[in-house]
């Protein structure tokens, strides 16, 4: 299958400080706010991707990641701001005209029509520029073989194991055929070997190419290939910059590990992460969210090993 290519000629800016960007202005937040009666779950956060990077959001659960994703792709409305793809504000859009102009995008929680083998499941996504059942199918397989799960067309969705099903998310985001693939937290629940073949799968559709817009908890991954990252906390953007900048911020420590930790070395920020911020699972709106103590590790871990 092939990818959209940056176009010839891109040339290379420094529009934000220490971090190169390169192509042209695919996806452009200015300012975008939404508000749930008198929540601010995103307040006036701006963001530009452009062809050929990879940018990684990050942020403690809360953040307002995946509602800032929610209003970029139109499953929610902007309270205020513009949403710009491809030069079209695309604020009054539906899902399914941005996916036609080119943006695709994966979901926390992987649901794919478990009745569907994998070949139909990806089908779905084809069907959108290829209304031929022959072609859709053969496009569909063309996107199974390129992400390594040829040989599970026939298998039922509901039969996948949570990594296959988390392939599946993206043969069926790449189906659409998309400029831009928004990721949300398509390694979570990975062993440590799947979260690697998945970094090389998206490091090798990149080289292809494709541009992708990145929620991730797991910083050592945004390390990894991220070429900014941008970090949300409680709705706000508090930082932007290089991964190894990022992972020394003090806003940023402070944001996973709470007031008292920006001079904390890595290894005892961990401890105070998983021993102090442990149980903000508890905290009114935040049930279930206990795990904002390990994602705190994971940051002063991380910073530990960009100052090493």
């Amino acid at each position: 299958m092939s990818l959209p290519g940056p176009p010839k000629g891109e040339s290379r800016s420094a529009q934000h400080e220490g971090t190169p960007v390169s192509g042209e202005l695919l996806l452009d937040a200015r300012v975008v706010s939404k508000h749930f009666g008198g929540l601010k779950a995103v307040s006036e956060v701006s963001l530009q991707v452009r062809r050929g990077e990879i940018v990684s959001i990050i942020g403690p659960n809360g953040a307002g990641k995946t509602t800032f994703f929610n209003l970029l792709t139109g499953q929610l409305a902007p309270t205020h701001g513009e949403v710009v793809f491809l030069g079209q504000t695309i604020n009054l859009l539906a899902p399914h005209r941005r996916a036609q102009m080119g943006m695709g995008r994966t979901f926390q929680i992987a649901k794919p029509l478990i009745a569907l083998n994998a070949l139909e499941n990806v089908m779905i996504g084809s069907f959108l520029h290829d209304a031929p059942m022959g072609r859709a199918r053969d496009k569909a397989f063309a996107v199974l073989e390129r992400v390594g799960m040829a040989h599970l067309a026939s298998r039922r969705a509901g039969d996948l194991t949570l990594s296959e099903r988390r392939r599946l998310e993206v043969a069926r985001a790449l189906a659409l055929q998309p400029q831009i693939v928004l990721l949300d937290e398509v390694m979570a629940g990975l062993n440590q070997a799947e979260v690697g073949r998945e970094i090389e799968l998206l490091k090798s559709l990149h080289a292809e190419g494709l541009t992708f817009l990145i929620i991730e908890h797991n910083l050592k991954v945004v390390r990894a290939f991220s070429d900014r990252v941008v970090v949300l906390d409680r709705g706000l953007r508090i930082a932007e910059g290089t991964a190894d900048k990022i992972l020394t911020d003090p806003a940023v420590i402070e944001a996973y590990l709470g007031q008292g930790h920006t001079g904390t070395s890595g290894a005892s920020g961990a401890s105070g992460a998983s021993g102090g911020n442990g149980g903000n699972g508890g905290n009114g709106g935040n049930g279930g969210n206990g795990g904002n103590g390990g994602n705190g590790a994971q940051a002063a871990a991380a910073a530990k090993e960009t100052r090493a």
